[in-house]
């Protein structure tokens, strides 16, 4: 009985982590599908993550056909402006973003670019990532 209640229990905090698409019908059915990422840079280490970008991160997104929205960082401390990386890509579809971040991840040049950069430490101590469509009345998909 005590390892039915422990595997209920388990499903049940699963199941309360796992997102659920819920969309409003003013969301655009057709058009682009979006994902905002968000970047908690290590501490002193944001400048770090600018530069991987910078050098490295965006030519790669591109080649792995991530269309770069834009990227952006908060003007204020109390906003994250010391730490916080805020950028959005663009894909068709989330199963053309699945592929693309797939073989984006698998990039040797990636793997290096990664590395090379981690020497003195790991540049992100967490990533969010918000998927989104445009909504119907906005001027682009």
């Amino acid at each position: 009985m005590k390892h039915i209640l422990l595997i209920l229990t388990l499903i049940a905090t699963m199941t309360t982590f796992a997102k659920t698409p819920a969309p409003s019908p003013s969301l655009r059915k057709d058009g682009m599908f979006y994902e905002m990422r968000t970047y908690y840079a290590a501490p002193g280490k944001l400048e770090e993550l600018h530069k991987r970008f910078r050098d490295h991160t965006i030519a790669l997104f591109k080649k792995h056909g991530m269309e770069i929205v834009g990227f952006w960082g908060p003007m204020d401390k109390e906003d994250g402006s010391d730490g916080k990386l805020i950028y959005v890509l663009g894909y068709p579809s989330k199963e053309a973003r699945d592929s693309s971040w797939k073989a984006f991840q698998a990039d040797e040049a990636w793997v290096k670019a990664r590395t090379a950069s981690e020497v003195n430490g790991k540049l992100v101590d967490k990533v969010e990532a918000v998927f989104m469509k445009s909504t119907d009345y906005a001027g682009h998909k």
